[in-house]
């Protein structure tokens, strides 16, 4: 997808999530967060999907799988979070994610705080 394409989309997915945490306002759980931005992306008619499995393979064997809250549009991987703020662990967790996904572009969104908090990630290939 191009990068125009790509910038528009974020836009789009934070202000879904704005609208979520505008709707519901802080300190629920992960999960709630993320079915209510599975709703306002539907309702805005926004492609995605939610939980695809990925396998991790190691030496020709499974070792686990990454389930990615959700993946819109085919080209950014979304992580919804409530923490206290998005750091170096989260960073280094989204880089995996995409290097497992195959995905250049991803968005941490933390819903904990009074303000939305997202950082937009990117893998260079």
């Amino acid at each position: 997808m191009q990068e125009e394409k790509i910038e528009e989309l974020i836009y789009k997915v934070i202000g879904a999530a704005m609208k979520v945490h505008s709707e519901l306002g802080y300190g629920l759980r992960e999960k709630t967060y993320e079915r209510a931005l599975v709703v306002e992306l539907t309702h805005l008619g926004i492609q995605f999907s939610q939980q695809a499995q990925y396998p991790i393979v190691y030496r020709g064997v499974k070792v686990d799988e990454y389930i990615p809250d959700l993946e819109v549009e085919d080209s950014i991987v979304v992580d919804t979070k409530t923490i206290e703020e998005i750091a170096d662990y989260e960073l280094g967790q989204m880089l995996s994610y995409l290097r497992v996904t195959k995905k250049n572009v991803g968005l941490i969104i933390n819903f904990k705080q009074p303000s939305l908090q997202w950082r937009k990630v990117t893998l260079n290939s």
